[in-house]
């Protein structure tokens, strides 16, 4: 299994920015996949899940609202658009998959990418 994130950066509050996931070795299409965050010195929090056709999302409530997940099953890929970003944004993101429903306890996660919002 392998979970590449990516697309994190710096940015203002308020502003927006796509994460992207690319995801192989495992069957993408038939797995339930999360967004899952850590900020500095705090626990991995879950932030989003979809269902394996997309059908259905999950969100957690600070982020509800802002915060789109979704995938492309024909690319093995994996998004979260993040809207009215806010500070406590910050932390690096993981894609993860084999997740208990809602929760951060997951049998795979990558490589995070970084995301910092701040003026």
């Amino acid at each position: 299994v392998q979970l590449q994130a990516c697309g994190g950066g710096l940015v203002q509050p308020g502003g927006s920015l796509r994460l992207t996931c690319a995801a192989s070795g495992f069957a993408f299409s038939n797995q339930y996949m999360s967004w899952l965050r850590q900020a500095p010195g705090k626990d991995l929090e879950w932030v989003a899940s979809i269902w394996s056709d997309g059908s259905y999302t999950y969100y957690a409530m600070p982020v509800k609202g802002r915060f789109t997940i979704s995938r492309d099953n024909s690319k093995n890929m994996l998004y979260l658009q993040m809207n009215d970003l806010r500070p406590e944004d910050t932390a690096v993101y993981y894609c993860a998959t084999l997740c208990t429903l809602g929760t951060a306890y997951c049998g795979y996660w990558g490589q995070g990418t970084e995301l910092t919002v701040s003026s």
